[in-house]
């Protein structure tokens, strides 16, 4: 499958299985059924599409896809940059005052031996 085919079938998976769950909270067990066979196919193309997705980036690793807009957004953010980076000035570091334990009241027995 292709990584496109695996993104079409787990969107339809998704879609099933929100449509049987919404009728298994009604108390439906056949769809209750259906949901749990759905999860478990959804987790193999889950899986499937992960790998698809991994060996599509390694292949393409190092090309950028062409910009969706024309050069006119790249002059006007050029333009509008600073010259150089400034770092913020960092904060000081405050310290967090100690807090201690108040000690346990002493409780009275309700019953005492006499």
């Amino acid at each position: 499958m292709s990584l496109s085919n695996t993104f079409k079938h787990m969107k339809e998976l998704l879609h099933h299985i929100t449509v049987d769950l919404e009728k298994s909270e009604n108390g439906n067990k056949a769809a209750s059924q259906r949901v749990r066979t759905g999860t478990v196919k959804l987790e193999k193309v889950a899986k499937q599409y992960r790998k698809e997705s991994i060996s599509s980036e390694k292949k393409n690793k190092g090309q950028k896809k062409p910009a969706k807009s024309a050069g006119k957004a790249k002059a006007a953010s050029k333009a509008k940059a600073p010259a150089h980076k400034v770092k913020p000035a960092a904060a000081p570091k405050v310290k967090a005052a100690a807090v201690k334990a108040k000690p346990k009241a002493k409780t009275a027995h309700a019953s005492s031996r006499r």
